[in-house]
């Protein structure tokens, strides 16, 4: 009995101190706990869109600079029911060739100056048909003259334009010609002589842009 008594005396003692000096008494083991791991979500790889050729003027004058643009930003015109858009290309039945490139257009789209020089003239496509005009641009600096066919213009005679600044809309071809391609016309001449556009205008490897780049 008094050995019984002094066990409980002593653990009383424990646990008191246990109380003074601010430690906890022991207890028991919690039950084992498992973590699983959250993964990261993987990395987002951004998808590449196609936007087609990335065209590139020549630079004729040696400054580093182009000095040549495509006026629509689009490809040359291919076979159709009317025919070809490459320079030479057969025109009523062989009589004649293609004096330009036809770049193909959207109706109402934005047309770029495909040199810098100014306004020299506006003029009709067509005799005695107002619905379609084209613009002409000098730049006596490189003997250069470039003809825009199928533009509304929004330049006037005699104004600067800067190489791939907006010159007009594009028309619809459908009125005169129903079921072509419609394009824009061009027409270079350096130094008094008709040239294909599209050895001045090159293809270069395809374009392509990130849909992140984009949003």
């Amino acid at each position: 009995m008094a050995l019984s008594l002094g066990l409980a005396a002593v653990s009383l003692g424990i646990a008191e101190a246990a109380v003074h000096t601010g430690l906890a008494a022991p207890t028991p083991p919690a039950a084992e706990v498992r973590l699983t791991a959250i993964e990261p979500p993987p990395a987002l790889v951004p998808q590449l869109v196609d936007t087609g050729p990335a065209w590139q003027g020549r630079d004729i004058d040696g400054d580093g600079a182009p000095d040549f643009a495509n006026p629509t930003g689009e490809a040359p015109r291919g076979h159709d029911a009317y025919g070809d858009g490459w320079f030479h290309a057969r025109r009523d039945g062989g009589s004649r060739p293609h004096e330009g490139v036809d770049y193909d257009s959207r109706a109402g789209q934005q047309v770029m100056a495909p040199i810098s020089g100014y306004v020299g003239r506006i003029g009709y496509a067509y005799p005695g048909d107002a619905r379609f005009k084209y613009v002409e641009i000098d730049n006596p600096a490189l003997h250069l003259q470039a003809r825009v066919f199928y533009v509304d213009p929004s330049v006037a005679v005699g104004q600067p334009v800067e190489l791939g600044r907006p010159i007009g809309a594009a028309h619809s071809l459908q009125a005169r010609y129903g079921g072509i391609t419609d394009h824009v016309h061009l027409e270079i001449e350096q130094a008094g002589r008709k040239i294909d556009a599209q050895s001045v205008i090159l293809a270069r490897a395809s374009g392509s842009a990130s849909l992140a780049a984009m949003n």
